[in-house]
């Protein structure tokens, strides 16, 4: 057996984590609370902004701050509304069938995504994926602390979390496979036997060409 190791945002769908975030400040149950919520989302996106570029880390900790204050009876309440509405129709065409390919080879299908755990858990549902790695909120008393439980799922950390992943299962890395879109994903895809670049960015698809890594385009 061996493992096939998904990124999600740009690989299988076109959204990336800043969408689903939108949707819950913009659904807070009162015009008065989304706007308090929008303000701050506001203040921090100069800051989000430079982190993208730099530290991913540091990014997913600014986005996921906007969570705080929010029930968690809420943020599950609302999950299936985010994955109907803003997840599943921005699924690329193709990612269904490459998933599918995947198990059919024998593959067990891991997705691997920044995104939240209870909204990666609709998609492996969707796509009949094995399993997921995923962030997840701290909550304390019902209630999102703004704060991330570690480990954070981003940049370097991704690949980590895969050996610990695949050392688990008892997979040979050498024997699994990779699909990201994105050259911030180098150390995933590079921990793996089998990489691919998916929908890449122009760095990716450069690496991908020189290293005769599959490069492939989804929609």
């Amino acid at each position: 057996m061996a493992g096939a190791y998904f990124d999600v945002d740009g690989t299988l769908v076109s959204t990336n984590l800043v969408h689903p975030t939108l949707f819950y400040v913009l659904n807070q149950g009162t015009p008065l609370a989304t706007l308090k919520r929008l303000g701050r989302a506001a203040l921090k996106s100069p800051s989000m902004a430079f982190a993208e570029l730099v530290d991913r880390r540091t990014f997913n900790e600014l986005l996921y701050s906007a969570y705080g204050g929010m029930s968690e009876d809420r943020l599950l309440s609302l999950a299936d509304e985010v994955f109907d509405d803003v997840i599943r129709p921005a699924l690329f065409p193709g990612a269904r069938d490459l998933v599918r390919r995947s198990r059919d080879a024998g593959h067990d299908v891991i997705l691997i995504s920044g995104a939240l755990d209870f909204i990666v858990e609709r998609l492996v549902r969707h796509l009949d994926a094995s399993g997921f790695i995923a962030n997840r909120l701290e909550i304390e008393r019902g209630t999102a602390t703004g704060k991330m439980l570690k480990p954070v799922v981003a940049g370097p950390e991704k690949a980590r979390l895969i050996r610990e992943h695949a050392a688990r299962e008892g997979w040979d890395l050498a024997e699994c496979f990779a699909f990201s879109d994105s050259y911030s994903d180098l150390p995933m895809l590079s921990v793996v036997g089998h990489p691919a670049a998916v929908n890449p960015d122009k760095r990716l698809e450069l690496l991908a060409r020189a290293y005769s890594w599959p490069s492939f385009r989804l929609g």
